[in-house]
């Protein structure tokens, strides 16, 4: 997510400048075909190119649409992710006592557990992270350039999936998380079975036990509906139309935009004939810009569509993880320069 305050005007430049470029050799060959080949004579009237241009602001507005749908439904499942861990975090402190235990248990064995649990809850969050940086062959950043300019990765592309679980999870625990095909779903019942076993034993009342099976529940759904926004791609029939669509009103413009500059400047030259002559050399810019815009716009939408593959336009799933476990462990009495702190912000985007 980018966090600044605007785009900088070079970001920009430089995000699109290979596009840019394309564009001006486009209309650049094409005004030095008209100029030297006098094709005036052949043009594309103004109706039928008002009539794609349309079609195409149509079109990418509502893939931008569907986009921010998208992307904000992607922020608010991982807002319940806050909120849920942060009741279990509680939860887990209060009703997890030897108020009701069938034995003797010592208060450092009801902070093991508490402990115990709250990484595990940890551990979860990890392992769903990493889930969600999972390269999908839709995915912009698997076969292209887009959003990866600045050299900056996730931190998911830093250290594996092991050596985060090792920080959280026992080894036998770790061992039979990482046999599942699903990590995260198996912490989950991990998470259940030992909850279980705390009630049998009457180190959770069995209310309680109802209680943190609750919210080990609510952690399932919301698992499920940010694995669902991450496998189900927005529908590549709508995204490749719109990327052909867009082209195709790129590819035909010239042929409507060089001819109308020409009869500009024709008209220029009556008075001015260096002007006129020259004139139709500034379709150039105007075309750029166009081309621009529409292609900008277009990119954008697409860049969107996917929000936890870890770019610039993505949902900060690692900084939201990372402040979910800072609050759990401080909660937990560690000491802060134990805890591990939040992720930098480079070049102003937050993963």
């Amino acid at each position: 997510m980018y966090i600044g305050k605007v785009y900088r005007i070079i970001d920009m430049v430089k995000w699109t400048r290979f596009e840019t470029l394309s564009f001006v050799i486009i209309i650049g060959a094409w005004v030095s075909i008209y100029y030297f080949l006098e094709l005036d004579w052949f043009r594309i009237p103004w109706t039928p190119m008002a009539l794609i241009g349309t079609a195409v602001a149509f079109v990418i507005g509502f893939q931008n649409n569907a986009v921010y749908g998208r992307i904000w439904e992607a922020r608010k499942i991982w807002g319940g992710i806050v909120n849920t861990s942060r009741t279990f975090g509680v939860y887990v402190q209060d009703m997890v006592t030897d108020e009701h235990a069938k034995e003797s248990v010592s208060n450092d064995s009801i902070k093991k557990e508490v402990k115990i649990l709250t990484y595990r809850h940890i551990a979860w969050m990890t392992a769903l992270r990493y889930a969600m940086r999972n390269k999908k062959q839709w995915e912009t950043t698997s076969k292209h350039r887009t959003n990866t300019e600045w050299g900056i990765k996730p931190p998911e592309m830093k250290s594996t999936l092991v050596e985060e679980l090792k920080l959280y999870l026992s080894d036998d625990d770790l061992k039979e998380v990482m046999n599942k095909d699903n990590h995260q779903t198996a912490i989950l019942y991990l998470q259940s079975h030992h909850i279980r076993k705390l009630k049998d034993k009457g180190i959770i009342w069995e209310f309680s036990f109802l209680e943190l099976e609750a919210l080990i529940k609510e952690l399932f759904t919301l698992q499920g509906q940010t694995e669902r926004i991450k496998n189900f791609p927005y529908p590549r029939q709508y995204a490749s139309l719109n990327h052909y669509f867009m082209w195709l009103l790129l590819l035909l413009l010239p042929m409507a935009l060089v001819p109308q500059f020409m009869d500009i400047g024709k008209e220029i030259a009556v008075n001015y004939p260096l002007w006129g002559d020259i004139f139709i050399w500034f379709t150039i810019p105007i075309y750029t810009a166009v081309a621009w815009m529409f292609h900008t716009m277009e990119r954008i939408g697409r860049t969107g569509e996917n929000p936890f593959e870890g770019t610039s336009n993505d949902v900060p799933i690692s900084t939201i993880s990372r402040g979910i476990e800072i609050d759990l462990r401080q909660n937990l009495g560690e000491d802060k320069s134990k805890i591990p702190v939040q992720f930098p912000a480079e070049h102003g985007v937050q993963f």
